[in-house]
């Protein structure tokens, strides 16, 4: 059996995320992709955050309902809350107050980022409304990942 795994044509494991996939540049979300979900996958939820930001955690992106013949995002995934190019794929509320990706803008001079693009592999579609959070997306998660994969990016602003 195939390992789960993320990737992204546009950055490779622990390296630099584009000045175009952050708040510096057109803010698109990256192009991502998956191989390996297991055949009881249902649904895909992603979710990407920021865990070196100075006020604690930052969420940048919350994706769910994405349909379980899905194997990539494309890059700048419209910032809309059902997303019907994706077949009808959710988005949630980041933590700039916005619908969809919202991408890297850390504080000048306060290092490297990392970035964790967060991918579950579910046994159901989990039908919560769009605008979900991070929170409420994590609960209805529970006792549905039956595989996960990650990928890392990296970004800072100087």
């Amino acid at each position: 059996m195939t390992q789960f795994k993320l990737t992204s044509s546009m950055f490779g494991a622990n390296q630099p995320i584009p000045k175009r996939n952050t708040g510096e540049g057109p803010d698109a979300s990256p192009a991502l992709k998956w191989e390996g979900a297991p055949p009881a996958t249902k649904s895909f939820a992603l979710i990407c955050d920021d865990p070196d930001a100075p006020v604690g955690t930052w969420v940048h992106w919350v994706v769910y309902d994405i349909p379980a013949k899905t194997t990539e995002l494309p890059e700048n995934v419209a910032k809309m809350d059902t997303v019907p190019a994706l077949g009808g794929t959710k988005q949630g509320v980041n933590d700039f107050g916005r619908v969809g990706y919202g991408g890297p803008m850390p504080p000048r001079g306060h290092g490297v980022h990392h970035y964790y693009f967060k991918l579950y592999a579910l046994d159901a579609e989990l039908n919560l409304p769009a605008k979900a959070t991070k929170a409420q997306l994590e609960g209805a998660l529970r006792g549905h990942i039956v595989a996960q994969a990650e990928l890392i990016g990296t970004y800072e602003r100087k």
